[in-house]
């Protein structure tokens, strides 16, 4: 019986690689059997490299690729990430013929360490509400998510066993649980964002999307250039956490809610402690000031496409229309309040030892395309004060995934990941539905 090694994360393949069990070829060819199959009612890719071309550049520099960290293996970067002689087009007729002429860093530094572009795939239009092609893998009358749509189904549809999404609100962590993979957001500055292209300056980050937290580590090492070496999985400590349920911010599914209780419950019973989070009048105003500082600096970021208003979204123009009318001492008082909102998080963390806060990645399962893209205010308030976020999918409803996520301290993403493993293998283990 012919095997899927399309199913198999990263650091799977690797291992299958350096045991000979299989060879590069054949796990390229059960990428794009995958994508042949699937794509056509999925629609996750925007470019994708041909299969032949994928194979004659391994086959150009194997001795390279044989001795890599990645050994010629995928990944795919959402399309507002530039690409050498590949378009990047933002998911806008305005930059159809967009061809950019050098990489964006986090492609370079995959490629340095021996991993090849599969190809681009959809987002939402510059990367906010305008929906593109892409379906959800479970049901294709739902979405994906933005706006890194066509990064989480493709990965979730095991497309590509890892690709890159951008976040400026939610846009990593609510497609990852829309699909059901891992999403992960760094702290604020932890990456190179050069030649990705900007939405709003004081929010964009560079997001992983895999099907392991194993794969996001690793990946997340080789775009800071660390040890690849496997991280020690040290004796687990209990946990201090804290819970955030998002029903102060907007409508809430009830079965989104009751996961989170089963999860916080199922912590407890492991021995972890949960701990009173006293600031959820912080994350309301800082959802608020999100929304406001990223009107603000869209409409200032996007003014060569607001020469040609008439092709941008009805979306778009309204977000523009709001940040041109925002005062700058406006935009200048929400980004102070959000500085002292966000020192009032630290001491939290400061003064608790909390490790991390427990909460929904959206608002429910993914809601049908004629209701647009999902609501993002799950995602927004720990974007704007720069925490590290980590979603995984302990959920389903109606056979649809639903992710909860984990926000961490600034710059310990190392340790919130290493809590993000440990809780996905522990529904893997003990919850089957859960396995990925």
């Amino acid at each position: 019986m012919k095997r899927q090694w399309f199913k198999l994360p990263l650091h799977q393949l690797l291992h299958v690689l350096n045991t000979g069990e299989a060879s590069l070829p054949d796990i390229v060819a059960s990428f794009y059997e995958r994508i042949a199959t699937r794509d056509g009612q999925v629609g996750a890719w925007q470019y994708l490299i041909d299969q032949e071309d994928y194979l004659a550049e391994y086959e150009s520099r194997s001795d390279f690729y044989n001795a890599s960290p990645l050994r010629g293996l995928p990944f795919a970067v959402k399309d507002v990430i530039d690409t050498a002689d590949i378009p990047t087009t933002m998911g806008s007729v305005i930059h159809q013929d967009r061809i950019p002429d050098m990489d964006a860093s986090c492609v370079t530094a995959m490629k340095a360490a021996g991993g090849i572009l599969m190809g681009k795939t959809v987002t939402t239009e510059f990367a906010y509400f305008q929906a593109g092609k892409t379906n959800n893998p479970h049901d294709p009358e739902r979405t994906p998510g933005g706006s890194s749509s066509g990064s989480a189904a493709a990965v979730a549809d095991y497309m590509v066993p890892i690709a890159f999404g951008t976040q400026t609100a939610a846009s990593v962590i609510r497609p990852a649980s829309y699909c059901g993979c891992v999403g992960y957001v760094g702290s604020k500055n932890e990456f190179s964002l050069r030649n990705i292209q900007p939405l709003a300056q004081s929010l964009d980050s560079l997001g992983i999307i895999s099907n392991d937290v194993l794969d996001t580590l690793l990946v997340r090492n080789i775009l800071l250039h660390k040890s690849l070496e496997p991280t020690p999985h040290t004796k687990r400590t209990p946990y201090l956490f804290g819970v955030f349920s998002g029903e102060l911010l907007g409508s809430m599914q009830e079965k989104m809610l009751e996961t989170l209780q089963e999860c916080q419950q199922e912590l407890i019973e492991q021995g972890h402690q949960h701990i009173e989070f006293p600031l959820p009048d912080a994350i309301v105003e800082l959802t608020t000031l999100h929304s406001q500082i990223m009107a603000y600096e869209v409409a200032r970021n996007l003014l060569y496409e607001q020469q040609q208003h008439a092709t941008l979204s009805s979306h778009m123009q309204g977000l523009i229309a709001t940040g041109l009318a925002l005062p700058y001492t406006e935009y200048v008082a929400a980004l102070q309040k959000a500085e002292l909102h966000k020192q009032r998080l630290l001491q939290w963390f400061e003064n608790t030892g909390a490790d991390f806060i427990l909460a929904p990645a959206a608002s429910g399962v993914a809601p049908y395309k004629t209701e647009g893209t999902g609501a993002p205010f799950m995602s927004r308030a720990w974007q704007l004060v720069g925490l590290p976020v980590v979603s995984l999918p302990l959920g389903y409803y109606q056979k649809l995934p639903m992710g909860l996520q984990l926000i961490g301290k600034p710059h310990c993403d190392d340790s919130l990941l290493l809590h993000a493993k440990h809780l996905q293998q522990h529904f893997a283990n003990h919850h089957p539905a859960f396995a990925l």
